[in-house]
This record gives C-alpha cells, structure tokens and sequence, in this order.
C-alpha cells in the first residue's frame, strides 16, 4: 500500500527521478551561442541536484542555522570542485553556479561565535559588523549565512550574469540562542531554463535545491524542513538593509 504523502513530497519524489551526469563535452552539432550555454548549465545543474536532494530530507534543528552534521557536507563528490588558488583565479575557471557549489560543498565551515556577533541582539548594542567579501571569503571560507550568500552572490552575479542572481532574505519567528535574538536568513536563488534553483545555504551546504516555478514555492516547502513559520522574504540586490524591502512578501503560516 502506497505511504501518505510527507511534507517534503517535492524533495523525495525528485530523488526517485534518476538523473544522469552529463556524458563528457557538448556534441558539436549542439546549438551555439546563448543556447548551448543554457543547455551545459542544465546539465551540470541536473548532476547536483540528483546527488544533493536526498540530503535535503534530513530533520533540522530549527534554532540554528549551522548544517546538521557533515551529512549536508555530502552533496557533491570530493574531487569534483575545480581548484583556484585565489578568489580572482575561480573567477576565471568557474563558469556556473554547480561550479561555486562544488566549491562551497567542500570548503564552507559554519562559524557559530560570528552567528552570535551579527544577531539582532549585538547590531543594537555594538552596531553593524562588515560582512566577509569574496576575496577574504575564499581564503578563510567560515561564516554565516550572510557571508556564505555574499561570496555566492557575487561570484554568479560575475560569472554567469544571465542565471539572474539575487539574495534570498527570509524572516523567520525570532528565536533566542545565549540570550541573542535570530531571526534572519540569507541564501542565493538564481535562474535556469524558466525555473528557480536555491543553493549557498549555510544551513544545508551541500543542497542545491530546485527546480521552482516560483520562490514562493520553495519558500513554503522550506518553513517545513526549518519547522520555523517563515514571517517574510524578499529577493534583493543587496544584504544592504533597506528601509523598505519593496520586494517583501508575508509568508503563508505553516500547515
């Protein structure tokens, strides 16, 4: 008999789906130009996403945006990331977000002090601490989630300007953690083939979640896997606060 449909119905009916690695170089007779590299980022895109959704079902603790073990580390193959001695050299040999991915997969170290130090807590007593760029982000790759959207951001932002990067702001319930208030979460959302892809979350760094026909979706099926209700969200430009998120979206209430 067939089992009641879970919460993360999306998440487990993707890893039943096989998906195939891309099978060595683009034929020569694919198309050129602007198509042949939509259809290379898809086909990259598809090898992480079979490999990284059925970590996506792991249980959250979900009053800490630290990754839940080295399980979340586990998405992408060793080896599969392509070396750069600097940020400005990755630059150059990265092409793609599942290029940045890989890279974050095998590097990103959650820093739990720094999450404390940037809460809501600490900005009202102390004010706004700098947030990591991407040069010092690559040689030192530990942080937040800030700093993990940042160097994501701006890395595809620079790379590959058609997937459309934008910051993903979600406002979760606040919670307490030794007396300091959290309540914010940033990732990185970006486009391919007309649908929405979420990765560079430094709660599960190893999931390259999609695809989405909207970030609202992912944004509903996200609050389940957090088990925090989601207040709003909003795709931005910029972890710059603004002083009004013209993009800001409440979020439904969990089931």
């Amino acid at each position: 008999m067939r089992k009641a449909a879970t919460p993360m119905t999306r998440m487990q009916a993707q890893t039943r789906t096989p998906c195939r690695p891309p099978q060595g170089p683009v034929p020569a007779h694919s198309p050129p130009g602007p198509r042949r590299a939509a259809l290379v980022r898809a086909a990259a895109i598809g090898w992480f996403l079979a490999a990284s959704q059925v970590l996506a079902q792991l249980a959250a603790d979900p009053a800490s945006d630290a990754p839940e073990g080295e399980g979340h580390f586990a998405g992408v193959a060793p080896g599969s990331s392509i070396d750069a001695s600097s940020h400005a050299q990755a630059l150059q040999r990265w092409r793609n977000a599942s290029d940045i991915h890989a890279w974050i997969a095998a590097h990103f170290r959650y820093d739990a002090a720094r999450a404390l130090q940037l809460s809501e807590t600490q900005r009202q007593k102390n004010g706004r601490m700098p947030i990591t760029e991407p040069g010092a982000f690559f040689a030192r790759p530990s942080g937040v989630c800030v700093d993990l959207a940042r160097f994501a951001f701006e890395t595809l932002r620079h790379i590959d300007p058609d997937a459309r990067a934008a910051y993903l702001m979600i406002e979760f319930d606040p919670v307490t953690l030794a007396g300091n208030v959290l309540r914010r979460h940033w990732l990185v959302t970006f486009e391919a083939a007309g649908q929405r892809y979420f990765f560079a979350d430094s709660k599960r760094p190893g999931v390259m979640a999609g695809p989405y026909a909207s970030t609202r979706d992912f944004v509903d099926e996200y609050a389940r896997y957090r088990g925090r209700r989601i207040v709003a969200f909003a795709e931005r430009d910029s972890f710059e606060r603004q002083l009004r998120a013209t993009a800001r979206q409440p979020a439904r209430p969990l089931p």
